[in-house]
């Protein structure tokens, strides 16, 4: 399985981005993925998880009704809306799908 992350960048506070993971080399539909972050000189943490039928979401409470995980079948890809955006939100983001991680994605979020 390979994991290709994209859509990050600078943003403004209070903006949005929308980031992408494409998947590829496996069942797409038996995979629960997650998207977590590591912000400079901190530990990478959870952000969010999406179940394998995609009816199940869990979020970080720091992310909480700002951010929106959702999977797309047809493109094999999962998706974080990311709304709201403040400069705690500043980190590499990558996805996860049992095990195997994602390149990352830088995402700044500054004034």
């Amino acid at each position: 399985v390979q994991l290709q992350a994209s859509g990050g960048g600078l943003v403004q506070p209070g903006g949005s981005l929308r980031l992408s993971c494409q998947f590829s080399g496996g069942a797409f539909k038996t995979y629960e993925l997650g998207w977590f972050r590591q912000a400079p000189g901190k530990e990478r943490e959870f952000v969010a998880k999406v179940s394998t039928s995609g009816g199940s979401t869990a979020y970080a409470d720091s992310v909480k009704g700002r951010f929106t995980i959702s999977k797309d079948y047809a493109k094999t890809t999962v998706f974080l809306q990311m709304n709201n955006l403040s400069p705690e939100d500043t980190a590499v983001y990558y996805c996860n799908g049992y095990g195997t991680w994602g390149q990352g994605t830088l995402v700044t979020v500054s004034s």
